[in-house]
């Protein structure tokens, strides 16, 4: 997620060290593989210029790479003001090795693995009552899901080199446990280690993390190129979270747990909310609130056990029909958003808040109105406010930071695929 400082001549000359110098080799094999996932094919002469690096440790650290089948060679290309011979670019391709992204949510458990280039291999989920068959049974699907997919990629002859677990609350990454979680109503629950053993010897490493804070991941990734290194993600489901991201630093705060923004308190309204205190912020803008508002309690978009996504497709059905009630609610939605927001965003200052969630999906309902109440109420809208945008993955943004997450261990050490068993390309 961070990104990396390219080492510039960290590989020449005095390193006596041989395990400094293999130190170094990974750190260097890493930072390639990052370069060209930021900012696609370049030849080695153009990796060479941007790295720091000598053309020669580029090259033979990209035959490095080519023989681990994590790059390839790619179209051949003319240097930007130069003339002569075409080179030929190298660009990622990594198909041998995924990373996993589970998700545990109040109704449904849903994986997705995502290769080296970001293509999906595998994505599926799963209905579960999870208030009703509690941290047990809930767990015994994730289990079920996971090893599905583990078996389904090792039959592509695709390696998972790790897995994220993505959950609505707190987390302890060291413990690798839920310590609360106001939607599920679980506390201090040990997740990884019921994973693996559910799993068995041939489960590779798994992790666990926020839900919001992985769609935070995901979709700073997807901003590559832009030029955006200051975020706030907002995403809403049942419950409200976001992430931030600073000088495109992730920041988690000194317990791994900040902006647990659903839970600011920014109702004027006392209404009880999932973690205990009141007039909480998603009580307003979670997707309750909008049903609320949208729709009488015999409705059948306010039936809990009908799937979220058909609901809210009935919900857009309705706006695009011209249902008044249906867009006053949405209107009332836009504008706690927009006023929560703004806060939000006189505090850290993003360049760019992206909504995920089913703010992305009734965005075109939405966010317009949420830039106009930036435009008019942030400190130093004079001299521009921040945008706004939709989520590019809407409601897999979780899933899909997971298995990001996972593959930095491909990152961090390109050599240890060949122990992973990763195939190398044909």
């Amino acid at each position: 997620m961070t990104e990396q400082t390219p080492s510039f001549g960290i590989a020449v000359g005095g390193i006596r060290d041989p395990a400094d110098r293999a130190s170094i080799r990974r750190a260097n094999l890493g930072m390639i593989l990052r370069h060209l996932q930021d900012r696609g094919p370049r030849s080695r002469t153009v990796l060479a210029k941007e790295t720091g690096l000598p053309k020669a440790t580029i090259s033979s650290l990209v035959a490095e790479l080519s023989g681990l089948g994590l790059v390839r060679e790619g179209d051949f290309e003319r240097d930007t003001g130069n003339i002569g011979r075409p080179r030929q670019s190298v660009e990622l391709y990594g198909h041998g090795v995924c990373g996993v992204g589970v998700e545990i949510n109040v109704d449904y458990v849903a994986a997705i693995a995502l290769d080296l280039c970001g293509n999906i291999v595998f994505n599926r989920r799963t209905a579960v009552d999870a208030l009703g068959l509690g941290p047990v049974g809930t767990l015994a699907a994730a289990v079920a899901l996971t090893d599905e997919a583990l078996k389904d990629l090792r039959g592509q002859g695709i390696e998972p080199v790790g897995v994220t677990v993505a959950v609505p609350g707190g987390t302890d990454a060291g413990r690798g446990s839920i310590t609360m979680s106001a939607n599920l109503g679980w506390h201090d629950i040990a997740v990884t280690s019921a994973l693996r053993e559910g799993l068995g010897d041939q489960a590779p490493p798994i992790g666990i993390r926020n839900d919001a804070q992985l769609g935070t991941i995901a979709e700073y990734v997807a901003l590559a190129g832009t030029g955006v290194r200051d975020m706030l993600y907002i995403t809403g489901d049942i419950g409200v979270g976001g992430g931030i991201v600073s000088n495109g630093q992730e920041m988690l705060g000194f317990r791994g747990a900040a902006c647990e923004i659903g839970h600011m308190p920014f109702n004027p309204e006392p209404v009880l909310c999932g973690c205990g205190r009141r007039g909480c912020w998603e009580t307003l803008i979670g997707l309750g609130g909008l049903l609320a508002h949208a729709a009488d309690p015999d409705d059948a978009v306010r039936d809990p056990w009908t799937d979220r996504e058909q609901r809210l497709s009935e919900i857009r059905r309705r706006a695009e029909a011209g249902d008044e009630r249906t867009l006053a609610a949405l209107r009332e939605i836009a504008a706690s958003l927009g006023y929560g927001t703004a806060m939000l965003v006189d505090v850290l200052d993003p360049k760019l808040v992206v909504f995920g969630g089913y703010f992305a999906y009734l965005g075109d309902f939405l966010l317009e109105d949420v830039q106009r109440t930036l435009d008019s109420r942030v400190l130093e809208s004079a001299v521009g406010s921040a945008s706004v945008a939709r989520s590019k993955h809407r409601f897999t943004s979780a899933l899909r930071g997971g298995a990001q997450l996972a593959l930095e261990a491909v990152y961090q050490d390109p050599s240890s695929v060949t122990r992973r068993g990763a195939p190398a390309p044909a």
